[in-house]
């Protein structure tokens, strides 16, 4: 996540959660940055003109305005709540947590009664869940396409032998809940598919990579039909 996106965010964590605080380790621990950057990030949208303030003490930390919101939008209570189940069940992908950001923005903008009847309608629904800790997909790889750099991996195969790599992301699959980083890796000299709950280290790099397209010919299918998202 950039800079300018992740000031965003944090206007809409605060904004979500107030006027309750969030302190500064816990924001850190959120956007996986040092609590020393979320101070200066504060610091920065205090200057911008943000309404943000700091409350002192052990359960202290920084708040906002609810008046600094985002327009009314016009979602109604059943489509909020139909994005709500879609999110729950992305599992881990690499796009969660953008989409829980994203979750909150919008009950946020709705109309008060309205936010109030999608709650409603979302605690009548559940899900049954063999493991209740979904694993986080490391930020580096949900902004790999977003923010394109020769990335670093340390790759576990089904054997579970590793191999280190660099690799250029060009996009994702999902196939039966498992999310696969489709990238042009120089150890083979090729595109590869690599699990991304198999990689076990990440670093970027400074490199931007030279740009590939990506057509449905470059992914082997072995069953099923590949289907492009749409907006």
């Amino acid at each position: 996540m950039n800079r300018t996106d992740r000031l965003y965010s944090l206007v809409e964590e605060l904004r979500a959660v107030a006027p309750r605080p969030r302190s500064a380790r816990w924001l850190a621990a959120r956007f996986e940055v040092s609590a020393r950057t979320i101070e200066r990030d504060i610091s920065a949208l205090q200057q911008s003109g943000v309404p943000i303030w700091a409350e002192p003490g052990r359960t202290g930390g920084y708040c906002v305005s609810r008046e600094h919101t985002l327009p009314p939008v016009n979602f109604t209570p059943q489509e909020a709540m139909a994005m709500a189940v879609a999110l729950q069940s992305m599992g881990a992908a690499p796009f969660r947590s953008a989409a829980e950001t994203a979750m909150r923005k919008l009950v946020f903008a709705m109309r008060g009664d309205d936010a109030q009847a999608a709650r409603g309608l979302a605690e009548r629904v559940h899900f049954l869940r063999d493991d209740a800790i979904v694993d986080r997909v490391p930020r580096i790889l949900a902004d790999a396409l977003a923010d394109p750099r020769v990335l670093r991996i340390g790759y576990g195969d089904r054997a579970g032998a590793r191999t280190d790599r660099e690799i250029e992301p060009l996009g994702y699959v999902e196939s039966g809940g498992a999310w696969y980083l489709i990238a042009w890796c120089r150890l083979r000299d090729g595109i590869r598919a690599f699990r991304v709950d198999r990689i076990r280290e990440v670093v970027i790099t400074s490199e931007m990579p030279e740009r590939r397209k990506l057509a449905a010919g470059d992914i082997e299918i072995v069953h099923g039909t590949l289907e492009q998202l749409t907006l």
